[in-house]
C-alpha cells in the first residue's frame, strides 16, 4: 500500500525466549507506592488509580544510550516493573486481569521533572514531561509462562552503582490485576499495550555520563547510560 508519507517503523520490545512484542500503547499509573507518593507532596490513600500515556516510539531498548532532552535542567529516573498484556478485554474482572497479561519486563519512566512540576503549577497536561523521545527504557519482556505473576520482590536503580530507589513489588497501592481491571473500564485494552505500574521513593535527577542499572526481581536489568 502507497502512503502520502513515509509510514513510521513498529516499534518492538524483545521477549526472553520468543518473538519481539509489538507495542501499541504505553499507560503508566502514577502515584502507585505510598512513599513515593508522599515524597512528591500527595496524601498515599487508596484513591482510584490515575494515567498518563508516552508514545509507542519513546521506548528506548536495553544496553542503549539515552540522549539528555532538550528544555530541561532535572532529568528524574522512575524505576518500574512494566506489564506486557497480551489479551483484549474491556471491563476486566479483577479476578480475571491476569489472564490478559503476557509478560513482565523492567523499565524506567524517565521524567523532566521541572517540566512536569510546571504543568502541574499551572494546571496544563503532564506530556512534555513524561511522554519525549526515549522516555520509557525497557529491558527483555519475560512470559508469563515462564516466570508467573510478579506480585512481590525486590525494585531498584542504581546510578553509578549507588542504589537511589528500593522497594518491593507487594507494596503496590494498586497490584497489577486491579490496575489491569481499573485500566479496561477506561480503555480497552489490546495486545501490544504496556503498563508502566508505578515507582518507589527515591526519584531523582541524572546527568549525562550517568550509567543507571533497573531491577526487580526474576527479570532481566536494565541498563542504560545518559548521553
Amino acid at each position: 500500500m502507497a502512503y502520502a508519507v513515509p509510514a513510521p517503523a513498529l516499534v518492538t520490545v524483545p521477549v526472553v525466549g520468543g518473538d519481539p512484542f509489538p507495542v501499541r500503547r504505553i499507560y503508566c499509573v502514577g502515584r502507585n507506592y505510598a512513599a513515593h507518593a508522599r515524597e512528591m507532596g500527595t496524601d498515599p490513600d487508596r484513591e482510584p488509580p490515575f494515567f498518563f500515556m508516552k508514545p509507542a516510539d519513546s521506548i528506548l531498548a536495553n544496553h542503549s544510550t539515552m540522549t539528555y532532552p532538550p528544555k530541561t535542567k532535572n532529568l528524574h529516573h522512575e524505576i518500574e516493573l512494566v506489564v506486557a498484556i497480551g489479551k483484549q478485554g474491556k471491563d476486566i474482572p479483577v479476578a480475571d486481569a491476569l489472564d490478559h497479561v503476557y509478560g513482565y519486563a523492567v523499565g524506567l519512566d524517565m521524567t523532566r521533572r521541572d517540566l512536569q512540576n510546571e504543568a502541574k503549577t499551572t494546571g496544563r497536561p503532564w506530556e512534555m514531561g513524561k511522554g519525549f523521545d526515549q522516555s520509557a527504557p525497557i529491558a527483555p519482556i519475560h512470559k508469563a509462562s515462564d516466570v508467573g505473576h510478579i506480585d512481590k520482590g525486590a525494585i531498584w536503580v542504581k546510578v553509578n552503582g549507588t542504589t537511589k530507589q528500593t522497594g518491593d513489588i507487594s507494596d503496590l497501592i494498586w497490584s497489577v490485576a486491579e490496575s489491569v481491571s481499573y485500566l479496561s473500564a477506561l480503555m480497552e485494552l489490546c495486545p501490544g499495550d504496556l503498563i508502566y505500574s508505578g515507582t518507589p521513593e527515591g526519584v531523582a535527577a541524572v546527568v549525562r555520563g550517568d550509567k543507571l542499572v533497573g531491577h526487580v526481581d526474576g527479570l532481566t536489568d536494565l541498563e542504560i547510560t545518559i548521553g
